[in-house]
């Protein structure tokens, strides 16, 4: 059983505004739930106190796997299980196994990181959205701010709101 969750959002024309007032309402002490955007507000990321993602260390480790798992097969198949010299070569020879070991670590760190991606982010396939306003796909910024997790009462952030240039304000319960 889910227990309704109740946000006050705070919709903004401009992209500028909208990284103003993240400021602010943070300076003040407010908890921001999130941020919809239509596209990326430069320095967004740092405003909410985000930290760097650690995507990155996952596709080296799945690259690794995959460079691993590449040259451990070929070494089995080429040296072990099925030895043929092919132009006087050795068995067990690198230079022709670099294409399928380059391959394989792609493949491997682009399939994991984006099942990594989307672990983290909690993207089912049949999952409902919390869609807060239908306009921030458009062109409308959404500041969303969860209730329960602040200690302002519900007319402080909407004054708050209201200080920082939103042209609407409204709230919203899932």
């Amino acid at each position: 059983m889910e227990i309704d969750k109740y946000y006050t959002i705070g919709i903004y024309d401009d992209d500028e505004v909208v990284l103003n007032a993240v400021k602010k309402l943070r300076a003040e002490g407010i908890k921001i739930y999130e941020v919809f955007s239509p596209f990326a507000v430069h320095g967004l990321d740092i405003a909410l106190g985000y930290k760097r993602t650690r995507l990155p260390i996952a596709a080296f480790l799945f690259g690794l796997t995959g460079t691993i798992l590449a040259l451990t097969m070929m070494t089995y198949m080429m040296g072990i299980d099925w030895p043929m010299i092919i132009g006087g070569k050795n068995f067990v020879a690198l230079p022709p196994f670099i294409p399928v070991t380059f391959e394989l670590t792609v493949l491997l760190s682009a399939f994991g990181m984006v099942g990594t991606f989307m672990v983290v982010a909690d993207l089912k396939p049949f999952k409902k959205p919390r869609l807060f306003d239908l306009r921030c796909t458009h062109d409308k910024h959404v500041i969303a701010i969860d209730l329960a997790v602040n200690k302002f009462s519900k007319e402080e952030i909407n004054k708050l709101f209201d200080e920082t240039g939103a042209s609407e304000i409204h709230d919203k319960n899932f």
